[in-house]
């Protein structure tokens, strides 16, 4: 973990109200791991006060996938390359990796609710490396909120789509795609799924894995005002009583040791 300033070498609005800023950061890159995160000061003033977290999105340069909706993202989407922001990073625990197995047929499957994107194409991007069939799933509410198709399908990934109006790809819930991606599935080729997006979605995806009795890797998308465990406002419920730190601990869990 380190902090730096780093220079901005793009900022780029990719759909409306959504924006990629890549960013001069070698050292957070070197170490960074998909699911890892940034803490990034979107201000040079005291308003807004507190850091910003967003995901590692794609290196070797860093960059972020971001959502305009309040006054730090605002801010934050007014700058332009030349400038310097405040990162500190890399934070948190990421994903983990299946490991290289002689049986069976290896297989992933992504699923994405909105700007969950952000952490996933850092991670397809990895399991491309190791030669990992990934499946890509996609959910939004209407086509202009699908994110990062194209890139996905760049890198060999296969993707699916659905967006609630029927705007792009299948009509209704990732979640409902999700049921029938593992339909037409074998047993053998299932072993992880890695999901990040709106609690309910993670909650519905956690509990078709659990039926199915498939590993489940969520990323939550918490508020984290320090990022580094010290604010504990990050607090997640987990079997066994007790509460882990999304910041810390996380913001990567195994679905099936939260409490939903």
């Amino acid at each position: 973990m380190k902090d730096i300033k780093a220079k901005i070498l793009s900022n780029k609005e990719i759909a409306p109200g959504y924006f990629r800023m890549t960013l001069d950061a070698s050292y957070i890159a070197r170490y960074a791991k998909p699911g890892q995160f940034v803490q990034v000061r979107c201000s040079k003033g005291l308003e807004p006060l507190l850091r910003r977290p967003f995901s590692i999105h794609r290196i070797p340069s860093i960059e972020i996938l971001y959502e305009v909706v309040g006054r730090a993202t605002g801010i934050l989407s007014e700058k332009h390359a030349g400038e310097f922001v405040d990162v500190l990073g890399p934070l948190g625990n990421g994903f983990t990796l299946p490991r290289n197995t002689e049986y069976g047929i290896r297989n992933t499957v992504l699923i994405a609710g909105g700007i969950g994107i952000a952490p996933l194409v850092f991670l397809a991007e990895k399991l491309a490396k190791k030669r990992i069939k990934t499946t890509v799933l996609i959910g939004a509410k209407t086509k202009k909120q699908i994110l990062c198709e194209k890139d996905l399908k760049k890198i060999g990934t296969e993707v699916h789509i659905a967006t609630d109006d029927g705007s792009h790809g299948c009509k209704g819930f990732v979640s409902e795609l999700f049921q029938k991606v593992l339909r037409a599935t074998s047993n053998e080729q299932r072993t992880t799924i890695y999901a990040c997006g709106p609690t309910p979605m993670l909650k519905c995806i956690a509990d078709i894995c659990k039926k199915q009795k498939i590993e489940c890797q969520v990323s939550l998308e918490e508020m984290m005002a320090c990022g580094i465990g010290a604010c504990l406002g990050c607090a997640v419920k987990v079997k066994g009583g007790g509460h882990k730190l999304a910041c810390k601990d996380g913001p990567v869990f195994s679905a099936g040791e939260i409490i939903w």
